[in-house]
């Protein structure tokens, strides 16, 4: 009996079946969202760096809402696309976690350790260095300003290399990313929230505990868990728990298994399409046609039963929050006026602790764990990928915009300081992205078989095997 090829540890061919589909189309929007996210800073900072700056600040500040009966929310326009656009993104962070923790890259604990070790490493070290040159300064608050990376961009920094960058690396930053917003959603929950109003977040959890229950009795209604996530949220938002956490708990109570899998889908829908007489469909119209009405009444049920409502809400989310709710984002606070003041007095050390966080502390973290972890066996490096790349994607890791941006205009009061964060956000990240864009274009053209060649290799051989 011939022997059966072994496919590298991480590219095994159950999690390649599971993660390369979902994960290359994530990957491919997020890199293509980098440019959205380019254009919109560089709009943003050109207003308030010209005649207009005035007219940009007043717009951000002024207040809109609504009235229903004795309830009143008023709102300025930065607060609704921090608090409201905002979580939405969180809701779908909140997905792509349950996603990968689920089924994805996530999933398998050997597969997870080393990006999750790795993303530990690349949160602890820029936490540190930030801590210490500003305890007790005016910018003390602000230690959680380096720790996340920013997908977007690091990705779209990734997809300018080509084929050059193996694929399994994409993977390997994207899962560090993820472990990434999902600490920083726990240090927002726990560090960057006011004063708590009891009642409010009771009725929020309340809710909550509606669509854990709605999960459980296998209630698949997306407008259930959408109407019932606005008011998660409202209550959220009263509460002084910061208003984004909702969109992340939302998130893990959506349901995410399909009711039959991808086999008895194929062969349930295959018997339906025998139904369909392309002659009859000819000779009278589908609406005149009962047996054809229900053949396409029962084929689309049968979709509805293999898609999960999380991959639903997935799909249908991504491009809005990538191509819409993040650019709004930048436009609203990436717009810093350009100065040296920033550089004197007690400011300094902020923009010093946030520049070094993130262009140093970040890939010292991440090599650093990863190394360890690797060296004492718990983890493997991804397929196809060494030493120098992983340099050049722990510096590329530096780069952290989003996330950065958001924790700076929730942990500072003072708007000169704030300005001083976001000068030192977008100094370290285009540092961070130029530096790792250049050591990765120094690596060699690796022969990496794409995966999903792979995976259809692999699949190939199994099937004969059996």
């Amino acid at each position: 009996m011939a022997r059966r090829p072994i496919l590298a540890p991480h590219w095994s061919e159950t999690s390649i079946a599971r993660v390369l589909g979902p994960m290359q189309t994530f990957i491919s929007r997020s890199a293509s969202s980098g440019i959205v996210l380019i254009v919109a800073t560089i709009i943003a900072l050109l207003l308030a760096n010209s005649r207009f700056a005035a007219a940009y600040d007043e717009l951000l500040h002024a207040y809109i809402g609504f009235t229903v009966g004795p309830f009143e929310l008023k709102e300025t326009v930065l607060h609704w696309v921090n608090d409201g656009l905002m979580a939405i993104f969180f809701f779908l962070v909140g997905l792509e976690i349950k996603r990968e923790v689920s089924v994805g890259e996530l999933a398998n604990v050997r597969a997870a350790a080393l990006p999750i070790i790795a993303a530990v490493g690349g949160v602890v070290v820029p936490a540190s260095i930030y801590a210490a040159l500003n305890f007790n300064g005016v910018g003390a608050a602000g230690w959680g300003v380096p720790m996340a990376t920013d997908i977007a961009f690091a990705l779209g920094c990734l997809a300018l290399l080509g084929n050059r960058i193996p694929f399994a690396l994409k993977i390997f930053l994207t899962a560090v990313a993820i472990v990434d917003d999902l600490i920083a959603v726990l240090v927002i929950a726990f560090f960057y929230s006011g004063g708590i109003n009891f009642v409010a977040l009771g009725f929020g959890f309340g809710v909550l505990a509606v669509l854990v229950l709605a999960n459980i009795f296998g209630i698949r209604s997306i407008l259930l868990y959408t109407s019932l996530g606005v008011l998660v949220w409202l209550a959220f938002l009263q509460s002084g728990v910061h208003a984004t956490i909702a969109g992340v708990l939302i998130a893990f109570t959506v349901p995410g298994r399909n009711r039959i899998d991808t086999a008895t889908f194929v062969e349930r829908a295959h018997h339906i399409m025998h139904r369909l007489d392309p002659a009859q469909a000819q000779s009278s119209p589908m609406l005149t046609h009962e047996s054809h009405q229900q053949a396409v009444i029962e084929l689309e049920e049968l979709c509805e039963q293999v898609q999960a409502p999380l991959q639903k809400m997935e799909h249908s989310l991504h491009n809005w929050v990538q191509f819409l709710i993040m650019p709004i984002f930048a436009l609203a606070n990436a717009g810093v006026a350009l100065s040296l003041d920033g550089f004197g007095g007690g400011q300094s050390m902020v923009l010093f602790g946030i520049v070094l966080g993130l262009v140093l502390g970040k890939p010292i973290g991440l090599i650093g764990a990863s190394w360890l972890a690797v060296r004492l066996g718990v983890a493997d490096l991804p397929h196809g990928v060494n030493w120098r790349a992983m340099l050049g994607v722990g510096v590329l890791a530096g780069i952290g915009f989003t996330m950065s941006l958001f924790i700076a205009s929730l942990g500072f009061a003072d708007p000169a300081v704030l300005a001083t964060a976001k000068l030192a956000i977008l100094l370290a990240s285009v540092i961070a992205g130029t530096s790792g864009l250049v050591l990765l274009s120094r690596i060699k053209p690796m022969e990496v078989r794409h995966p999903q060649a792979h995976a259809d290799k692999g699949l190939e051989v199994h099937a004969a095997h059996e």
